[in-house]
């Protein structure tokens, strides 16, 4: 049985638009009505992430994130997914909450670099996403080492993120290889996107393929368990 899919968006905005758009573009179909059925709610109101993580005296996106999952169950979502890692740092209180499954983007990412045959892999994200160490556990699980930036070059990255994406501005290609250097210097043999910011610099720099781009993973994580089929499945 085929599901509909609820978003919970405006984390970022603009990665909430790529994901719709991936999502129609990696289904396989010949007309519309063979597309997923898809809810998006663009929710801007929701609190940073990064920053109640960092400082719980912050807003605490969590109510926002719970109160959407509950909106789009209420539309008619059977499955929820969220364009967001940082947001990931509080799956289990939002899974407990939500009437319907949501697919936990940073498992599926660590999953398909085990499947790429990833042994040490970078990781690209917030400062939250880090100190929550999400990633470094899941990739842990799969029997990956993870390796994070050091403090100059997370700095960068939040900077491609903040300053750049989230502010609408374009990121150059000679910015973004100083982060990838400083990252090929680790040794990194696959280096995950874990930010969704970051996969719009995917989508603009177009990125070779040692990037794993969580954006990419959910979108297509997201039509398998929806029940429909992939364009081009991925070959690992």
């Amino acid at each position: 049985m085929r599901k509909t899919l609820g978003i919970i968006g405006g984390v970022g905005p603009l990665a909430t638009m790529f994901i719709g758009e991936m999502i129609v573009r990696r289904t396989r179909a010949s007309k519309d009505q063979e597309h997923v059925h898809t809810i998006i709610d663009n929710d801007t109101t929701i609190p940073d992430r990064t920053a109640y993580i960092l400082d719980n005296t912050n807003e605490n996106p969590v109510p926002y994130l719970i109160n959407d999952a509950v909106k789009l169950a209420n539309a008619g979502a059977n499955l929820i997914c969220i364009p967001c890692n940082t947001a990931h740092t509080f799956y289990d209180e939002l899974q407990l909450a939500s009437p319907v499954p949501v697919l936990h983007m940073i498992r599926e990412t660590a999953k398909r670099a085990a499947c790429l045959g990833a042994k040490r892999v970078g990781i690209l994200a917030t400062d939250g996403t880090l100190a929550s160490a999400v990633y470094q556990k899941a990739l842990l699980e799969e029997g990956i080492e993870p390796v994070i930036p050091d403090r100059a070059i997370q700095k960068q990255v939040m900077s491609v993120i903040y300053d750049y994406v989230k502010a609408g501005r374009e990121v150059s290609l000679y910015q973004w290889n100083v982060i990838e250097q400083a990252m090929l210097q680790l040794q990194c043999d696959k280096i995950i996107l874990g930010c969704t910011e970051l996969s719009i610099v995917n989508k603009d720099l177009k990125l070779n393929d040692r990037y794993i781009d969580s954006l990419m993973v959910l979108a297509e994580s997201a039509i398998v368990a929806c029940g429909y089929e992939l364009n081009n499945p991925v070959r690992v």
